[in-house]
């Protein structure tokens, strides 16, 4: 398995819960950008509508060697590749405690792009300084034990 791109921001902006693993349907030249590297879901999330999931706000960089750049849209909405007891399953999951969906990570497994997604609860600003000072406390502790 191979990591193309750990969406750390949602970490630090949301209680995530509830992985899932799912594909992705995508054009030829999107699977050569994603191997390059060229993927962003910092902004992104996942709606669904009408009993599919749907990947939202996801940039994918136009491959360069293809030649279609001006009319790839590279913010498309694109669907996800889900079992149908799964999205029932994230959609009451989200209405009924008012969770968000959010992708945590896109990676390449046996040679399929993969995305993995989660229930997300945001974060308060006391939150996000909480788990700040906690890490710094950690830090602080393993340097004096190795300094003894």
């Amino acid at each position: 398995m191979k990591i193309i791109f750990n969406n750390k921001k949602a970490f630090h902006n949301f209680f995530v819960s509830d992985l899932v693993e799912a594909g992705i349907e995508l054009q030829g030249f999107e699977v050569k950008s994603i191997r390059d590297g060229a993927v962003n879901l910092s902004d992104s999330y996942v709606k669904i509508k009408n009993g599919e999931a749907w990947l939202k706000n996801c940039y994918i960089a136009p491959y360069d060697k293809n030649g279609l750049t001006s009319s790839y849209d590279s913010r498309r909405t694109r669907k996800l590749l889900l079992h149908k007891g799964e999205i029932l399953r994230l959609e009451r999951m989200a209405n009924e405690k008012g969770l968000s969906i959010v992708p945590t990570k896109i990676y390449i497994d046996k040679g399929r792009v993969k995305i993995e997604i989660g229930l997300a609860k945001g974060k308060k600003l006391y939150d996000k300084r909480a788990v700040l000072r906690d890490r710094a406390i950690a830090r602080d502790i393993d340097q004096t034990l190795k300094n003894l």
